[in-house]
């Protein structure tokens, strides 16, 4: 069986901001260059073996990619010309790193113009004036990635059980989790939006097509939670049978929870994980008559 990492959010929750906005920062940078697709998925970052990455992004004649390496402690920035420039990860202040990441872009030919402000943050300080967020763990940061990726597997092995329109499993900058999404194919009405510093066409794009989406994020207990929501919600979802002790609906993010550590402590965690994953969607499924409308294998 393997070990899932262990990482109580209190004690990196200062790094776990700083880390959130320079993937914002990175993930803006993708925003700008990579080819639009739906429900936001051009601007994600991806699991990687070394960390997070953008993935290749076209530009000009050629290529380049940006991946955060929670191993060597680096931000490295290459292209398909065989260039690259290092940013290093250590504690330093947003508005340092934000310099270093536009200033190697352009050394390498790739100039970019990103929005400086960040999203789905309650005080979004202009990423060029942001003093006060510097710290960074670099062994949490480490547990944190590790934790990505453990859970990916166990997404990625649902995702394979469902043949209809469904996101990769990827991460999403704006509220730093991974997530994966699945879609009936028909539409959904308007999402009325209401996340912070984000504005309602962002959300009506993501939430364009009746979903259920599911993921991990660091918050809503004491070492993280999974989370599964439905949109629009089906009568009856918050009070489905989810046949595991502890999870449960909340009524204030309108989603169900189970806490990472109930996962991690059980003699199973992968079979926890995708019992609540199977769980969660069934109901949706159920409730909001999906069969009709996509195909699933057997």
């Amino acid at each position: 069986m393997v070990t899932w990492p262990r990482l109580e959010v209190a004690t990196w929750s200062d790094t776990r901001d700083t880390l959130q906005l320079w993937t914002q920062i990175v993930g803006k940078v993708r925003m700008v260059h990579a080819p639009p697709v739906n429900h936001w998925w051009h601007v994600t970052l991806h699991p990687s073996a070394r960390g997070l990455s953008t993935m290749a992004i076209p530009y000009a004649d050629g290529l380049f990619e940006v991946e955060f390496d929670f191993l060597a402690h680096e931000l490295w920035i290459r292209t398909s010309h065989g260039q690259s420039r290092v940013v290093t990860l250590e504690p330093k202040t947003v508005a340092a790193f934000y310099a270093e990441v536009m200033e190697s872009l352009t050394a390498l030919g790739v100039p970019t113009t990103i929005h400086p402000v960040p999203n789905e943050v309650e005080h979004a300080i202009p990423f060029a004036e942001d003093r006060t967020h510097r710290a960074y763990d670099g062994a949490a940061v480490q547990s944190y990635w590790r934790q990505l990726t453990r859970a990916g597997h166990v997404m990625n092995r649902a995702r394979s059980e469902f043949t209809g329109k469904a996101s990769p499993v990827h991460f999403f900058w704006g509220a730093m989790d991974l997530a994966y999404t699945r879609f009936s194919g028909r539409t959904a009405p308007p999402h009325p939006g209401g996340a912070p510093n984000c504005p309602p066409s962002v959300m009506r794009e993501g939430y364009s097509h009746e979903l259920a989406s599911c993921g991990f994020w660091p918050g809503g207990g004491a070492e993280g939670a999974f989370y599964a929501y439905a949109y629009p919600e089906p009568p009856g979802y918050r009070d489905w049978l989810i046949p595991l002790d502890d999870a449960r609906y909340d009524t204030t993010l309108g989603e169900f929870l189970l806490p990472y550590e109930a996962v991690a402590n059980s003699s199973d965690p992968d079979a926890v994980l995708a019992t609540f994953l199977r769980s969660t969607f069934l109901a949706a499924d159920e409730l909001a008559a999906w069969g009709e409308a996509v195909p699933r294998r057997p």
